[in-house]
C-alpha cells in the first residue's frame, strides 16, 4: 500500500476526529485525556507549547493516497531541555560544549510525564510505515537543514506503551535506539489480598500494613480540619474564579522552587471548556475562603495527577489534596490506575508503588553515541538495584501489588 507522510506544524492542521479516532483504536478504545486534540490543540493556541516556548510542532503523520489518516504521532523540534520529564542534562552539557547548540526531535506530550501511546496508527502496517516516516524524517534531518531549517543531533521518544517500545526499540525504524528507563509512583485498584478493586477508601486502608495504615488515618484527621471544606469539580462546572485561584496556586508552587510556570491561564481554561468531562479540580477552603487547590486529567481506566498549590501551607493538606482526595475519587469511579506523577518516593507511604517507564533515544553523532549508551547501560544497573530496595518498602501487607 502506498502511503504519503506529511510534517504538520500546528495538531490544528490535522482534524480533530480523525486525530482522536487513532488514540482510542492505540489506548484500548479509551480516549486518552493528554493526548486527545483538543488537549494538544489547548497547548499550542494558548502559546504554552509553541516553537518560541521551545517546541515547534512537528506531528507526524500518515495518510492513504485517498487522503485518509492512517497514523500519526506529537513530535517537537526543542530547543532546551526543559518540560520532557526524562532529563537528559547529563549527555546535553557534552554535547553543548562541542556544538554551538543540540536541536532534538522530541516524540513525547509537553510537560506531561504520562503514559501514553505514541505511534497512533490504524493498523499494524500504518504504525511500521509511521515509524519508517520518523527513522527517515531523523536521517535527513541530521544531515542537512534543508528538511526542517536545522540540523537535529538526537532523537527522543518518551513514556512509551509497550507496543510503541516494539515499533521503536525494535526493527521497524532501522534507528539503533537506545532505551532509557525511570521510576514513577503509581496507585492501584486492586485489593493484593483478594485481586478485586476496593469498595471503598476504608478496605483499602485495611490493605496496607499497620504502620502506614495509622499514618494515613492521622494524616487525614490533621489536614480535615475544623472549617475545612473540600470540593471536587469537574472541568465543564469550574468557573472562572475557581480556575483563576487554581492558577494563583499553580504559579506559586513553581514560584517557591525559584522557577516560571510551563502553562498559562489560558490553556487550562481552554480544556475545561473543550473537555471538561476528562478535568477534575480539587479546591480546600477554610472557614469560606479557598487556601489550595489541585488539578488531575482523567478517563475511564486512569487518573492523571497532575498541580497542586495552596496559599496557606497547613498540615498535610497536600497529601489530602493530591494522594487521598485522588484515590477516594478513583475507587468511587471504578479507575483502574492512578499516576502520581513524575518522581517522589513519599508516595510508597501513601499505596502508590513503583512503575518502571521506557523511552527511547537515538543519537546521530557516533562520537557521543557510545558513551551515551555506555551512561545508559550503568544508568540501568543503579535503576535495577533502586527498583529492589524500592520493593522492600511498599505500603501494602503483601507485596506485589504493583511492583516494577
Amino acid at each position: 500500500m502506498n502511503y504519503r507522510m506529511q510534517i504538520c506544524q500546528s495538531i490544528g492542521e490535522i482534524a480533530q476526529a480523525e486525530w482522536n479516532s487513532l488514540v482510542c483504536k492505540c489506548n484500548g478504545g479509551v480516549l486518552h485525556p493528554a493526548l486527545r486534540h483538543e488537549y494538544l490543540l489547548a497547548l499550542e493556541a494558548s502559546g504554552s507549547a509553541t516553537a518560541e516556548t521551545g517546541w515547534g510542532p512537528l506531528h507526524l503523520t500518515i495518510h492513504a493516497e485517498a487522503g485518509e489518516l492512517l497514523a500519526a504521532m506529537p513530535l517537537y523540534l526543542k530547543s532546551h531541555s526543559y518540560g520532557e520529564y526524562v532529563f537528559d542534562w547529563a549527555w546535553a552539557q557534552p554535547m553543548n560544549a562541542v556544538a554551538s547548540a543540540i536541536t532534538p526531535v522530541l516524540c513525547a506530550i509537553p510537560f506531561t510525564p504520562v503514559l501514553a501511546p505514541k505511534v497512533l496508527h490504524a493498523t499494524p502496517e500504518a504504525g511500521r510505515a509511521l515509524a519508517q516516516g520518523l527513522a527517515q524524517l531523523t536521517w535527513q534531518a541530521a544531515e542537512s537543514t534543508e528538511l526542517l531549517g536545522t540540523q537535529i543531533s538526537t532523537l527522543h521518544a518518551l513514556f512509551l506503551t509497550q507496543q510503541d517500545q516494539q515499533l521503536l526499540l525494535g526493527e521497524a525504524t532501522s534507528l539503533n535506539n537506545s532505551s532509557r528507563h525511570v521510576v514513577q509512583f503509581h496507585w492501584h485498584n486492586k485489593n493484593p489480598s483478594t485481586g478485586e478493586t476496593f469498595h471503598d477508601f476504608d478496605e483499602f486502608l485495611e490493605s496496607l500494613n499497620q504502620k502506614k495504615r495509622k499514618n494515613i488515618r492521622a494524616e487525614r484527621r490533621k489536614a480535615n480540619m475544623e472549617g475545612l471544606e473540600i470540593r471536587r469539580i469537574h472541568g465543564s462546572q469550574v468557573n472562572e474564579t475557581e480556575m483563576e485561584f487554581f492558577y494563583q496556586c499553580y504559579s506559586r508552587t513553581y514560584m517557591e522552587h525559584f522557577s516560571s510556570p510551563y502553562l498559562n491561564l489560558e490553556f487550562f481554561k481552554q480544556i475545561c471548556e473543550t473537555m471538561g468531562e476528562q478535568v477534575l479540580l480539587v479546591q480546600a477552603s477554610l472557614h469560606g475562603q479557598p487556601v489550595a487547590s489541585s488539578f488531575f486529567l482523567y478517563s475511564e481506566e486512569r487518573l492523571y495527577g497532575r498541580y497542586w498549590g495552596c496559599i496557606e501551607n497547613l498540615p498535610c493538606l497536600h497529601f489530602e489534596l493530591c494522594y487521598y482526595q485522588a484515590i477516594e475519587f478513583a475507587i468511587e469511579q471504578g479507575i483502574d490506575w492512578f499516576e502520581g506523577g513524575a518522581q517522589g518516593e513519599h508516595k510508597m507511604a501513601r499505596g502508590l508503588n513503583p512503575q518502571t517507564m521506557v523511552s527511547a533515544h537515538y543519537v546521530h553523532d557516533n562520537d557521543f553515541k557510545l558513551p551515551i549508551e555506555n551512561f545508559l547501560r550503568r544508568e540501568k544497573a543503579h535503576l535495577d538495584a533502586y527498583a529492589v530496595e524500592l520493593s522492600e518498602h511498599t505500603a501494602f501487607r503483601e507485596s506485589g501489588s504493583g511492583a516494577l
